[in-house]
């Protein structure tokens, strides 16, 4: 049973950072893509960044390019997302997701991850 759970959500201020942890189990980890993904009320869910399974190649959302930094460690097991100059309109559930891959290339399709975690809130007040 493949288990992804995310945590350090929580509320900051703008400007702020904050940063988010994604620990799984149940899978081969190196071996699957993995990928951030958020959604705020009233809107879809919306690519932030994404990782190939050795980690050589990353993935950003302009809207979060140059303030958050996505990042794993194979040993262990764990996908990080390092937010910085956070603003009010990044308050939405974050969620992880992983799928299997052997490509190099950074997947944005919600629809091509088949693991996702529960999501944790990021709130970032004015």
């Amino acid at each position: 049973q493949v288990d992804l759970v995310e945590s350090g959500g929580g509320l900051v201020q703008a400007g702020g950072s904050l940063r988010l942890s994604c620990q799984a189990s149940g899978l081969t980890f190196s071996m699957y893509g993995l990928g951030w993904f958020r959604q705020a009320p009233g809107k879809e869910r919306e690519f932030v960044a994404g990782i190939v399974r050795s980690g050589s190649n990353t993935g950003y959302a302009d809207s979060v390019k140059g303030r958050f930094t996505i990042s794993r460690d194979n040993a262990k097991n764990t996908m990080y997302l390092q937010m910085n100059s956070l603003k009010p309109e990044d308050t939405a559930v974050y969620y992880c997701a992983a799928r299997p891959s052997g490509t190099s290339r950074v997947e944005v399709r919600d629809t091509a991850y088949g693991y996702w975690g529960q999501g944790t809130q990021v709130t970032v007040s004015s």
